[in-house]
């Protein structure tokens, strides 16, 4: 089982590496919400734009038990 985690962990790895390579100013976008904006109180609002012009949004108010994960998330 461990080495199963392992395996899984290496593969999320590799897949990150590889986004932020294709990507390389969101860990900074990242590193920039995690210092200045991840606050209870604070509105994340998420807008995905489909290659065809739809546009999918949603937002959310950070509450405190969100913290931990969301700087998990961006770290």
């Amino acid at each position: 089982m461990a080495l199963n985690n392992i395996g899984n962990m290496m593969k999320i790895m590799n897949a990150w590496n590889i986004f932020k390579r294709n990507h390389p100013k969101f860990p900074a976008f990242c590193n920039a919400v995690s210092k200045r904006a991840l606050k209870e109180g604070s509105i994340m609002a998420i807008t995905v734009t489909t290659p065809d012009g739809e546009k999918i949004e949603t937002n959310l108010r950070i509450k405190a038990e969100d913290l931990e994960l969301l700087k998990e998330l961006t770290n």
